[in-house]
């Protein structure tokens, strides 16, 4: 896979760094500005480059964190479309939770299943985590306790 030349690269990564720091701060819209500052320096086709599945996911797991439901949706299901997205347990996680918000019960199974069999309980179990989307996968799947 090609790369990135170095300079686009620094400034992606800077970009990324200031929206982590604001997500911490819990200052969403500007992190949400910064992390489509570093998409936009990434050429096209946009999802060939795997540096897009670690910014689309920050984007959106920042949506999820203002539970933006329908936004999180848009930018999630283009991550997946990236380098090493499918079978990406917190990809599948952040996906599972948004469509369960979105009431896709389906979708949001099939997602959550998909990250419990590459994670298990790191991610469902997580004590940060609001229980319902593990009580919700317990109705589906069978659980090890």
């Amino acid at each position: 896979m090609a790369e990135l030349d170095p300079k686009t690269h620094e400034q992606i990564k800077t970009y990324c760094e200031r929206g982590d720091s604001l997500v911490e701060l819990e200052e969403y819209e500007d992190a949400i500005d910064q992390y489509e500052k570093a998409f936009d320096l990434i050429p096209e086709p946009k999802t060939d480059w795997d540096t897009a599945t670690w910014v689309l996911t920050a984007l959106g797991e920042t949506r999820v964190f203002m539970e933006d439901w329908p936004n999180a949706l848009t930018v999630l299901q283009q991550a997946m479309h990236c380098p090493d997205a499918i079978g990406n347990p917190f990809l599948h996680f952040l996906l599972g939770k948004t469509q369960f918000e979105l009431g896709n019960m389906d979708r949001a199974a099939d997602e959550l299943t998909r990250a419990y069999m590459g994670s298990g309980m790191d991610l469902l179990g997580d004590e940060d985590e609001d229980p319902k989307y593990l009580a919700f996968l317990r109705t589906k799947i069978k659980i090890a306790e």
